[in-house]
């Protein structure tokens, strides 16, 4: 059982120790705060140390030498960057994860190589969020675009929306609508209950649907599922941190972009590093000011600042006068399920978000991605197969004859440039990328073995 050692047990510390645990890691969290551990102590099977993260004698009884991946994930970036440096120095630790927020640092790789700080993967949370928020803009009436394939195909979440095409059709209705279009319906949720997608599966209002298409194909796919198509022009952003930094920096070519900031000082420093935003300074709770600046007419508000009561207030207040929609980052995961869907169109967790890059380094096998679903209920998993007929369980075989576990889906492959959708008589190729859905992480370690090859293929 692999022995995995975090350092940091912040929100994202506790949020990948807690999923680690429940897929039966050996996990140990480290922190100086005490206050930090003992709620990880008191619900979890895992061992914590207090101590700082870059003293060897607290690595070394936080079990160092016998870890297979370090998590650094403090709030200091320099901290992280010595832990892992001693991790391998002194510990030999085979992997090791580091979280670098500052630009200054992300822009000299060469500080991070083996001769550097010895960081095998950065990771960087307010990027990941930024991305995933990009995902939203590109694609309005979603409520999460995951990529796989660098991109090549998309798992998109939307919900079934009054008078769409698909409103109260069964599921073997849709290919009618779609023509030579071929997507896969891997999950659906009514309220919190999964339904398994099959033919008869009739689609209700309010219904969440998971599909699965090619990028260029995903919008086709869409438009059955709502009755209207939307367009994303003016976007108002809470928040010009480093996420509503990146955000406003990215769209900034496309969009009319404002942003609100309450402190002087950073509204000052956006205004001249993002000469294309309009740049507020006042608070996004003020009525007054979201009247003046006309929310009725904001296409899409985000509220992106780290405090959660300030991020569902403006978000309520900016839906109630009259914004389209509404994206808020909730750092509470439990706020997350309690919010989305009602005035707040899309609650996301950065710590949720992150979970799946690094989990993507922690699983067994050859995997490139690794999305988490449903608020951490589910997992979307790209692997890699390899090998054949002899020494692999699923190369050369129909994905008929594929022994999944109940719950997982095999999905679709992406060979070379071309997606496929995965069907009964669909045979897998050496070297083919894998997409499964997983609706219990119980069984991700059996689709780990599953996709591992006997030993001395390499």
């Amino acid at each position: 059982m692999p022995n995995i050692l975090i350092l940091g047990a912040g929100r994202v510390g506790s949020s990948v120790a807690e999923q680690l645990v429940r897929e039966n890691y050996n996990v140990t969290i480290v922190d100086e705060q005490p206050s930090n551990l003992q709620p990880l102590a008191d619900k979890l099977d895992l061992r914590t140390l207090c101590g700082h993260a870059s003293n060897p004698v607290t690595l070394a009884q936080a079990g160092a030498a016998d870890a297979d991946l370090i998590l650094a994930v403090t709030p200091s970036d320099e901290l992280n960057m010595v832990a892992c440096k001693i991790a391998h120095s002194l510990f030999n630790v085979p992997t090791r994860l580091g979280r670098i927020r500052d630009q200054d640092l992300l822009a000299r790789p060469e500080l991070f190589t083996e001769d550097g700080f010895a960081i095998d993967h950065i990771i960087t949370p307010a990027q990941i969020v930024t991305d995933l928020l990009q995902g939203l803009v590109a694609t309005p009436e979603a409520l999460q675009v995951l990529e796989f394939g660098a991109g090549k195909a998309q798992m998109v979440a939307v919900r079934i929306e009054a008078g769409a095409a698909m409103d109260g059709k069964d599921l073997s209705t849709l290919p009618l609508y779609l023509e030579k279009i071929d997507c896969r319906i891997v999950s659906i949720y009514r309220g919190n209950k999964r339904i398994t997608p099959d033919g008869n599966t009739t689609l209700s209002v309010g219904d969440e649907v998971f599909f699965l298409a090619a990028r260029q194909h995903v919008r086709s796919v869409i438009r059955q599922f709502r009755a209207s198509e939307r367009t994303i022009k003016r976007i108002t952003l809470c928040g010009g941190g480093n996420v509503g930094y990146r955000l406003a920096r990215a769209l900034a070519d496309d969009y009319q972009v404002k942003i609100i900031e309450v402190q002087r000082e950073r509204a000052q420093w956006l205004a001249e590093h993002l000469p294309n935003c309009l740049i507020l300074r006042g608070e996004a709770t003020d009525e007054n000011l979201l009247d003046t600046e006309q929310i009725d007419r904001c296409d899409l508000f985000m509220a992106l600042t780290s405090d959660d009561e300030d991020n569902i207030m403006s978000s309520l207040l900016a839906k109630q006068m009259g914004a389209r929609k509404v994206v808020a980052i909730i750092n509470r995961s439990r706020y997350v399920d309690l919010l989305q869907g009602g005035k707040i169109d899309v609650a996301i967790s950065p710590a949720q978000a992150t979970i799946g890059a690094l989990l993507t380094h922690v699983r067994q096998g050859d995997i490139v991605a690794v999305h988490s679903l449903r608020r951490g209920e589910a997992e979307a998993i790209e692997l890699i197969a390899h090998g054949d007929r002899n020494n692999s369980r699923v190369v050369g075989r129909k994905v008929e004859e594929i022994k999944l576990p109940q719950g997982a889906n095999l999905a679709a492959l992406i060979r070379g440039e071309q997606v496929l959708m995965a069907h009964h008589d669909t045979v897998i190729e050496n070297e083919d990328h894998v997409i499964v859905f997983i609706d219990n992480k119980r069984h991700i370690r059996e689709i780990e073995q599953l996709f591992a090859v006997k030993i001395g293929f390499f």
